[in-house]
């Protein structure tokens, strides 16, 4: 696993995760691969916070100057990889709801060659449906089928999910710097991979969501999602 994982970045995009990075970046160096930590313009300067308490060398800190979006965030990370020369592009969220410990499952299919891109699917386990925010639940639901529709992937069955894994070799011919730079990303992302005519293998995920209130707003997503 080592010669092959450390051909792996993680790309970690930051906008007021600083209770849980260190927890997250924590569980992902259990494996060895680089990590790259996107502060996207924190206003708890999580970037600041890292390097104040993480001394691995196998962790690097990309500040944005301010708020650009998750898309914006996930690209420079991206970018950032491949000019240092790693092949599989993982990528996680720092709040915990997605557990890095799953990393091979996101990894092994392209390594493997079954799978250019790799992405998560919460609807596998049924049961931990139910521990999802019901506005955030009916909303993915949409927001799916109209990736689905628009992406032309319909055997994905998570189209918005976060927790992803990109061959290295996909982030030119997608035009990456195109893709969009807020939470339209994942699904602008399916869009230019069916393109691309790239190979999509989805893996089951848990559902893992805390008692945190749902900010997904029908007027700030939904209806954004419908016109892109």
């Amino acid at each position: 696993m080592s010669e092959l994982y450390s051909k792996v970045a993680v790309i970690i995009p930051c906008f007021k995760e600083k209770k849980t990075i260190l927890e997250v970046i924590s569980r992902t160096l259990e494996f060895p691969v680089q990590i790259y930590v996107v502060d996207d313009g924190c206003p708890e300067s999580t970037g600041n916070f890292v390097s104040s308490n993480c001394d691995s060398e196998r962790v690097k800190i990309i500040k944005h100057d301010k708020n650009r979006g998750v898309g914006s965030a996930v690209k420079s990370g991206y970018l950032a990889a491949l000019d240092d020369g790693y092949q599989i592009l993982v990528k996680i969220d720092g709040d915990l709801q997605m557990d890095p410990r799953m990393l091979p499952k996101f990894v092994d299919p392209i390594l493997q060659g079954d799978a250019d891109y790799t992405k998560g699917n919460r609807f596998y386990y049924l049961d931990g449906l139910f521990r999802m925010p019901k506005v955030r639940l009916i909303g993915n639901i949409i927001l799916s089928f109209l990736t689905k529709a628009s992406s032309g992937y319909w055997s994905v069955f998570d189209p918005t999910n976060g927790y992803t894994g990109l061959h290295s070799a996909l982030v030119r011919p997608i035009e990456i710097k195109k893709v969009d730079d807020g939470f339209f990303f994942e699904s602008d992302m399916l869009f230019r991979l069916n393109i691309a005519r790239a190979r999509v293998v989805e893996v089951p995920v848990p559902v893992i969501y805390g008692n945190e209130k749902s900010s997904l707003s029908i007027k700030t997503n939904l209806l954004p999602f419908i016109f892109k």
